[in-house]
């Protein structure tokens, strides 16, 4: 008799395993191979839950990206405005070992999409989502009267999106000369800028 099978939770095993080898050995070391012997799986199990190794990767992509908004949703519970956008983006940080590890994961993924159109399209579409939030925090912003520009506030979503996405590397790459007391000061300049009307 056959045995019934959670595809769901299968897949989310898969995923984890995926994350797991990624983590620890980098996205390069993420062979269906060794994500299927991370799961404890044979490799051939894999293709009954995904189309290939690009489906794996999208799916631990989406997986990491939802693990990050539900801990930066629970940061941004009760604010609004500045406030919000500066817990936002301090959330995106690589401020502690957690942090450190979600955006070396995150790191992981852009050399992947380089390369993989799947991939590629899953990453721009998860950072869209977070443009739009921090565009529509800036917005709410302008409206409170918090803050006051003649620059598009497109323009300056993206300069701060990219000013945490540089300080992060810098982080990753060297962690000695960037703690994270440093991290935060200079982006908490860049926002303190914004809000004085310095954009």
């Amino acid at each position: 008799m056959p045995r019934n099978v959670d595809h769901g939770k299968r897949r989310e095993e898969v995923v984890e395993a995926a994350r797991r080898v990624i983590l620890r050995e980098g996205i390069e070391a993420a062979t269906t191979r060794a994500i299927a012997r991370e799961a404890g799986y044979s490799n051939g199990v894999l293709t009954h839950y995904f189309a290939g190794k690009d489906d794996i990767m999208v799916a631990t992509l989406r997986s990491s990206r939802r693990r990050v908004v539900e801990r930066l949703r629970d940061g941004l519970a009760g604010r609004g405005g500045m406030a919000a956008l500066r817990e936002l983006l301090l959330g995106g940080l690589p401020l502690d070992d957690e942090r450190v590890r979600e955006r070396g994961l995150e790191l992981g993924f852009w050399s992947r999409s380089l390369t993989s159109p799947a991939v590629r399209r899953a990453q721009r579409a998860e950072a869209e989502g977070l443009r739009r939030l921090v565009r529509d925090l800036l917005d709410a912003a302008e409206r409170a009267g918090e803050i006051r520009t003649r620059e598009d506030l497109g323009d300056v979503a993206d300069r701060l999106l990219a000013l945490v996405d540089g300080l992060s590397v810098h982080r990753l790459l060297y962690p000695d000369r960037l703690g994270a007391d440093r991290l935060e000061r200079l982006l908490g300049a860049e926002i303190d800028r914004i809000q004085a009307g310095g954009t």
